[in-house]
């Protein structure tokens, strides 16, 4: 198994993979008047496709075994692997591009999926849906949805995940205070979290400060029929964002939040430094798929729930896509290869619920029916909770998200550390979020 690809040199970021993109001659006034299907080579020699994603050992084995499968089945296509860990992944895709090599398939997330379909860094996979070659209808609609940008199929999600809050519940039982559940108010659940704070003896906190995570922002938000975007504007008022801020002040006055110090390490997102696994908090927000890692990371036993709100804020989310880069010679096999990840049991066991659980709700089950793990079961229970009580999908978050979500940090860890007050911060972050969108 070839070793993770070191991560680029520090200043790189997706604005060179952009430009680097643009400069091809492969994209810009389309492939030299032909269609990516017209680029497709008709002779029956080899096919070697590349393929580049992120994360750890465990996944990179699980894909690279799938692709073997798919290999083995299609004996004329072969696949060229680079993977790396999650930091610098875009620095490394920009590499590539700046040396004419973009891979043929990637992996991205809903932070860049629609800036890459408006870049036309992507293969617009529309028109293979709608011919049956690349088949969507075993997953959950709202799933599909979510890799659509301007009502085109961009990307197929790799795997579902949820948005969660991990708890600790040997803290609890330790406390004698009742685990949290889906479908608390957030009123209800800081009452909750400030509890915890006062039986620990102020030990421990109730729950991470999630003021400056997106995802909470944005369920908040659905909850009340609002969003975090309208087309490519934020979808919410000032006065929305300054509720939001202010509710956090008061929970952090009722101590229901640790110090600002603790948070800010937690912000960085990495599971490590999560206050539910570092032992600062009771409760942590995460992404479901995270939860075996998190387990892991604490010998203490974790439950998981849905965040605070109704649950009909929650949509399916893609925890990650497959995408296929505009410029493939070999359009129609890489589609055939995400349709295979996708759809094909053999693959989806062997994929297993690494990246989360499989987007194909059949595959799904196969995979997960008789599993003993407790990792699983709790993920598979969180979706099967969730499932009739989500809303519909949004669009996936316009070019600039990335910008708005760092601006989200800093503007709640500047307010949690009193550099400035809600008002202040919020006019700020408006006017800061409005101009990264616009750009």
């Amino acid at each position: 198994m070839p070793a993770p690809q070191p991560a680029s040199r520090p200043g790189l970021d997706r604005r060179r993979l952009l430009g680097a993109l643009t400069g091809l001659p492969l994209l810009g006034g389309g492939l030299a008047g032909c269609s990516p299907d017209e680029q497709t080579r008709t002779d029956d020699g080899p096919i070697e496709l590349s393929v580049f994603w992120w994360g750890g050992n465990q996944r990179a084995e699980a894909t690279e075994k799938a692709l073997r499968l798919y290999s083995q089945q299609n004996p004329r296509v072969r696949f060229r692997i680079t993977w790396q860990s999650q930091s610098g992944y875009y620095d490394r895709l920009a590499t590539q591009a700046t040396g004419g090599n973009v891979p043929d398939l990637f992996q991205v997330d809903d932070t860049v999926l629609a800036e890459y379909a408006q870049r036309e860094i992507v293969l617009d996979l529309t028109r293979y849906v709608a011919d049956g070659r690349l088949d969507l209808r075993g997953l959950p609609e709202n799933l599909a949805r979510y890799g659509r940008v301007d009502e085109r199929t961009m990307a197929v999600p790799a795997a579902q995940t949820n948005a969660a809050l991990v708890y600790n519940r040997d803290l609890l039982r330790r406390l004698g205070v009742p685990e949290p559940h889906t479908g608390m108010s957030w009123k209800e659940y800081v009452g909750w979290a400030t509890q915890v704070t006062r039986t620990s003896g102020n030990r421990v906190a109730g729950t991470m400060d999630p003021s400056g995570d997106y995802r909470a922002l944005w369920l908040w938000l659905r909850g009340q029929g609002g969003e975090l975007y309208q087309g490519r504007q934020l979808g919410f008022s000032s006065a929305e964002l300054l509720d939001w801020f202010e509710f956090w002040e008061v929970a952090r006055s009722d101590r229901a939040t640790p110090s600002a110090a603790l948070v800010e390490l937690a912000d960085t997102g990495e599971p490590a430094k999560q206050l539910v696994v570092t032992g600062h908090a009771a409760a942590s927000f995460a992404w479901s798929h995270q939860f075996p890692e998190l387990q892991r990371l604490t010998d203490d036993e974790l439950g998981m729930v849905a965040l605070p709100g109704t649950p009909a804020a929650q949509w399916p989310r893609a925890s990650m896509y497959w995408a296929a880069f505009r410029g493939t010679r070999q359009p129609g096999v890489v589609v055939d290869v995400i349709n295979f990840l996708t759809n094909n049991v053999a693959a989806g066991r062997i994929l297993g619920t690494e990246r989360g659980l499989n987007p194909s709700v059949s595959v799904r089950r196969f995979v997960t029916d008789g599993s003993t793990d407790r990792t699983v079961k709790r993920m598979v229970a969180l979706d099967t909770d969730l499932a009739d009580l989500m809303g519909p999908a949004p669009a996936p978050p316009p070019k600039g998200h990335a910008r708005v979500r760092t601006l989200l940090i800093a503007t709640a860890e500047s307010i949690r550390a009193k550099q400035a007050g809600p008002r202040t911060a919020t006019s700020k972050f408006m006017a800061q979020a409005n101009a990264a969108l616009a750009a």
